[in-house]
């Protein structure tokens, strides 16, 4: 397993989870984005720098994409992409992508997207807060113990 990082919106929080995650485990951990980041100095680490455009970091994940990596991303169509590649999404709230729930999910961004383009204002997703966090960390830990990978 590889973890692969939308790193573009990923929140820096996140970040040093995973990065301590790729430490512990020895998961080789990719972050994928249009402008450049600071990584830890580490052999497991590694960043990929794409161009700037819509979607580019995201067609880069899924062309590298294997069977069983995991994708950390807020993008609900990257998401279903991997889902549907047979690799696993979690996005930075802990939450887990699934063949069961990713279609409810992408009908629930379109009908957002819709009510954005006829001008009503649908507000932001709140701030990442602690519990957000602890949520995200504890089924990173338990989807990388589930394979095999915490130490």
């Amino acid at each position: 397993m590889n973890i692969w990082v939308d790193a573009d919106a990923c929140p820096v929080v996140i970040k040093d989870i995973l990065f301590r995650a790729a430490e512990r485990t020895g998961l080789l951990l990719t972050l994928v984005a249009n402008h450049p980041l600071r990584i830890p100095r580490s052999a497991g680490i590694k960043f990929v720098q794409v161009a700037a455009g819509c979607d580019v970091a995201d067609n880069e994940i899924v062309r590298r994409l294997s069977v069983g990596d995991l994708v950390i991303t807020a993008d609900i169509p990257l998401a279903a992409e991997v889902v549907e590649k047979g690799g696993h999404a979690l996005n930075p709230r802990g939450e887990l992508y699934s063949a069961e729930n990713i279609r409810e999910r992408l009908n629930v961004r379109d009908f957002m997207d819709t009510l954005r383009s006829n001008g009503i204002d649908t507000g932001g997703p709140p701030a990442l807060s602690k519990r957000d966090r602890q949520t995200f960390a504890n089924n990173l830990d338990r989807l990388l113990t589930s394979h095999g990978r915490v130490k």
